[in-house]
């Protein structure tokens, strides 16, 4: 087993060296630690209640926050490839108290949000898209002056906050937002992933270093990989407290073709088949939202289709929304050799079923290498390990070592998957082309530095291809979507043990068949704005799916490559498309996302944004940069009442073990009678480092768990690092 580091050697041991290091150290240390976060609250205590009420516990002693309660009902229009999503959030306040809500809630990776409403008595308000800062001041004025508001912010592609201004005592507010997305589809089947929790994210710590070390006043760099970790770590319950935030879901499926099998995954749910190729899917009220929902349905041989394609008229423009399965490439190229880098995830999220499931995989995936293969395994949490010097053949020896090293693997610690990325991209031979170099992934990738991942890959992919795992019950699918995208390679997600043969087994016939490369697009005199573009390249049984802008409702659209090295080419009549609503929407969403990607290519941020924004203002999208607010006319709250906020607990993902993830659980269990002890929660408002925890409360998420001791030398450092920075005049540059 290798150390974690690429280089090594003698430390220089002049003093003031030394001591500069020490105050890199100190910094690094104190930075860790996030500052309070403020509650504008009115605390109350257990015999304050007369009835059964959800309480938050606060800091302070023996007092507690009534917060609202949520409940959500989801409904899902399914129409060939297309899904119009509808989720209706109820913010219910049982307090006697005036409210303020926030829920961090999960969407689908790709989903273009587009429509808010709130119901105010019998009137439903319509939210309307603005950019980010404006919508956000649009909201406190509201909030501030009593009047009702909703706030819909992005914090990444898959994570948004819900903010409800002003629930009045006893009162419920509702609140519905729309989405709407392309179907994945995948071999023979489709596949709809509904997310129902956001899992607790690992923050790394913020990165510090020293630059003109040879000056008397040395000037440190310090940046934050997560600079808004407040926004996507919302308080967790306690699983041993039951769950909360129940759901009830509805599917109705439109295939369009006939279908040979429906299934729900993960939950327990009622399929009712209407006529060959429409069906209804339900899950009942008392779910809870702990895990994703997830449908796949397998299309009748005869039904399979090789081309489908829809359009949506708008304003004098057309949106075309094409889907093309290649057919199997009979001239596939003979097996080649690999380098295969095996990258599995032990941290703390893991612990349990996550981490069953990725030992399973990854052992399978050693038994199917092959002689003439070469591979290596490394681990990860707040650490990493590297087993093999370099890699080494599949030999049986060695696989043996490597089984043995999986199974002995345990999960704790936190989620430092950027150093183990660089780890797995340290290519030692990169001219070398007799191999396939494929590095496969296994990770919930439960983290909060999304963009530092992926810039790590624009910068460092080299030969190098990414496959990725997402283990369990929800999995961050944006980061592992986008990481095999970025690392032209493919993605799958395993769910539960039973799935991991199927899985693996698939991934490995992507692994061992070529490419689609070289896919480009081309017209008869017609003008096309095509996205993603250009087009990704593609293993065996993946579909091309693209998007174009156009004002053409004829004429024809080529799409040639190559498979292995024969050429492939078809052609899609525009004037055959089918009518799809919301094609314009999708279009949108997949211009934005493929803009957005450019910024790990070293694009100008300015140009970005510019574009982000326009196409999200022009088509009422949610974005980075843009919000959906919706405001009521009149006051609601009387003048003087104090209005209190409240983030909205969430569960712990299914599968999950609280402990490794936060630490033991250090909740007051004299609870009065009138208290529902189910419903006592942790509130995240700790202002210690994010692996400390004690009995007032927990940290942020962070994925990984601590001691007291953590706060107090931290506490410590700071006050030495002060002294110290005073002594050497530094300077501080802060880079976000």
């Amino acid at each position: 087993m290798t150390s974690s580091s690429f280089t090594s050697g003698s430390p220089h041991r002049h003093p003031r060296i030394l001591l500069r290091r020490v105050l890199i150290a100190l910094f690094a240390s104190c930075a860790a630690i996030p500052a309070l976060r403020a509650e504008p609250a009115v605390l109350v205590t257990p015999d304050d209640m007369g009835t059964g009420s959800l309480l938050l516990k606060t800091t302070e002693g023996g007092k507690y926050l009534e917060a609202p309660r949520l409940k959500t009902d989801v409904s899902v229009n399914v129409s060939g490839p297309i899904a119009r999503t509808r989720i209706t959030q109820r913010f219910e306040n049982p307090s006697d108290k005036w409210v303020e809500g926030v829920y961090v809630y999960p969407m689908p990776q790709n989903a273009a949000v587009d429509t808010l409403k709130m119901q105010v008595g019998d009137r439903f308000l319509e939210g309307q898209v603005k950019e980010r800062v404006e919508a956000r001041q649009i909201y406190e004025k509201a909030a501030a002056a009593g009047i009702k508001a909703t706030l819909i912010e992005q914090h990444r592609p898959n994570i948004f906050t819900n903010s409800v201004a002003n629930i009045g005592p006893h009162e419920t507010i509702v609140v519905q937002i729309e989405y709407q997305e392309a179907v994945r589809l995948d071999g023979d089947k489709f596949e709809l992933r509904v997310p129902l929790v956001v899992g607790p994210r690992y923050i790394p710590r913020p990165d510090v270093a020293m630059v003109n070390v040879s000056t008397e006043s040395p000037t440190l760099l310090f940046s934050n990989p997560a600079p808004d970790a407040h926004a996507i770590t919302p308080p967790v319950l306690h699983p041993k407290y039951g769950k909360i935030n129940p759901v009830s879901l509805r599917v109705t499926l439109k295939s369009g073709v006939s279908l040979a099998a429906i299934n729900s995954l993960y939950h327990q749910a009622k399929i009712e088949k209407s006529v060959e190729n429409t069906a209804t899917v339900t899950l009942d009220g008392n779910v809870p939202a702990d895990r994703d929902f997830v449908l796949n349905w397998k299309l009748a041989a005869q039904a399979k289709p090789q081309v489908t394609l829809f359009r949506e008229t708008i304003g004098g423009q057309n949106y075309y929304l094409a889907t093309v399965v290649p057919p199997a490439g009979s001239s596939a190229r003979q097996r080649q050799p690999r380098e295969a880098i095996f990258v599995i995830d032990n941290s703390g999220s893991m612990s349990g079923e996550s981490m069953k499931q990725a030992k399973a995989a990854l052992l399978t995936a050693l038994r199917k290498l092959k002689p003439e293969d070469r591979f290596n395994v490394i681990r990860f949490d707040d650490t990493y390990d590297v087993l093999f010097r370099d890699a080494v053949s599949a030999d049986k020896t060695n696989v043996t070592v490597a089984e043995r090293f999986v199974g002995n693997l345990e999960a704790n610690g936190g989620t430092e998957i950027h150093a183990a990325l660089k780890a797995a991209l340290h290519d030692t031979h990169p001219t070398d082309t007799s191999r396939l170099r494929q590095v496969i992934f296994l990770t919930d990738g439960a983290v909060g530095n999304e963009d530092q991942v992926l810039a790590e890959i624009g910068k460092s992919l080299g030969r190098s291809r990414l496959f990725t795992i997402g283990i369990g019950s929800a999995p961050n699918s944006y980061l592992m979507e986008h990481i095999a995208r970025q690392g032209r390679g493919w993605f799958t997600h395993i769910g539960s043990e039973s799935e991991v043969e199927t899985r693996v087994v698939e991934l490995f016939n992507k692994l061992e068949n070529p490419l689609m490369t070289d896919l480009k697009v081309g017209t008869n005199g017609v003008t096309l704005e095509t996205w993603p573009n250009p087009l990704p390249d593609l293993y065996a049984d993946e579909p091309v799916v693209m998007t174009s802008l156009t004002n053409a409702t004829s004429g024809t659209i080529r799409l040639e490559g190559r498979i292995g090295t024969a050429p492939w080419s078809t052609t899609l009549e525009l004037s055959a498309a089918e009518p799809g609503s919301g094609v314009s929407r999708i279009w949108a969403r997949s211009k934005v996302s493929a803009v957005e990607a450019l910024r790990y290519k070293g694009t100008n941020e300015g140009d970005i944004d510019g574009q982000v924004l326009k196409v999200a203002l022009d088509h009422h999208l949610v974005s980075r940069l843009t919000s959906l607010v919706a405001v009521d006319i009149t006051p609601s709250r009387p003048t003087g009442e104090a209005l209190s906020s409240h983030e909205l607990p969430t569960n712990l993902p299914q599968g999950w073990n609280f402990e490794k993830v936060f630490g033991e659980d250090p909740s007051n269990t004299e609870i009065k009678a009138s208290i529902d002890p189910t419903l006592m929660l942790k509130l995240a408002m700790s202002d210690k480092s994010p692996s400390a925890t004690d009995g007032l409360g927990v940290s942020l998420p962070q994925t990984d768990a601590g001691t007291d001791l953590v706060l107090f030398l931290g506490c410590l450092l700071l006050l030495s690092g002060s002294a110290i920075l005073l002594m050497l005049r530094v300077r501080m540059v802060r880079v976000y």
